[in-house]
């Protein structure tokens, strides 16, 4: 019997993390929890068969960290067919003479250098491992598209997160390595807790938006990660259905 694909998730400690890792852990994955709470991680894969699920706590923005979570995954079960680099922070709010560069360089370290970091290492499996290849997915977010007011570091990072999705998506083709891009808009967690009960609007009004339920968005990613090596999805966009996006500003 065949192997079970391994997926590396990172940020699985909560949010859309942990329901995207719990999602790919019911298709079928083995899976890697990375995040930087152990006890948040294990939260996650409480319910997940103990020889499927690899908890490894870690920093996405330390290099030699990252590297270390590569080699340990080859050393237990071989290979990554999966990564998605789901790692985020949103940071301060603030326009750009408002942020200070020591909160700037967080908000890229987390969202834009660990995400490279975490890509640099899958694919350098991914190229050696037989059978050759896999696939990447990149949680960019509708801020990949357009901004919040005050969202300056983040929507930098976003944006930058196309490109980084589009370059793997390029650089990889010969090596049979896959990369594409969720964008995803309110979709129920931690994170976007606050703005079911009132956002800042582009007009500058506070206004509650719709979200939508966390897990299908994860099915949107699990989707994603299933598809056979010829197909790939580019970019995917998964909003609540009335949320002020298009048209927004």
């Amino acid at each position: 019997m065949a192997e079970l694909p391994v997926a590396v998730v990172t940020g699985a400690g909560s949010g859309l993390g942990r329901h995207i890792t719990r999602a790919l852990a019911d298709a079928g994955h083995r899976v890697v929890l990375i995040g930087r709470r152990a006890d948040a991680l294990r939260e996650t894969a409480a319910g997940i068969p103990t020889e499927r699920a690899l908890v490894l706590p870690s920093d996405v923005t330390d290099p030699a960290a990252v590297a270390a979570i590569f080699d340990a995954v080859v050393e237990k079960w071989g290979r990554v067919d999966v990564l998605v680099n789901n790692a985020g922070t949103f940071g301060p709010a603030g326009g750009v003479d408002e942020v200070s560069p020591e909160q700037w360089q967080q908000v890229v370290d987390v969202n834009l250098t660990g995400a490279f970091l975490c890509a640099h290492n899958a694919v350098r499996v991914m190229k050696a491992q037989d059978p050759q290849g896999g696939r990447i997915i990149n949680n960019g977010s509708i801020s990949a598209h357009t901004p919040r007011p005050g969202s300056v570091a983040y929507t930098a990072t976003k944006h930058a997160i196309t490109g980084l999705t589009k370059s793997i998506s390029l650089d990889g083709r010969e090596y049979g390595i896959a990369c594409g891009q969720i964008d995803i808009g309110n979709a129920a967690t931690e994170m976007t807790s606050g703005i079911a009960t009132g956002a800042r609007q582009a007009d500058g009004s506070v206004k509650p938006e719709p979200t939508f339920d966390a897990e299908h968005a994860a099915r949107a990613v699990v989707y994603m990660a299933t598809l056979p090596p010829e197909a790939n999805v580019q970019f995917l966009t998964l909003t609540a259905t009335t949320m002020p996006y298009i048209g927004r500003g």
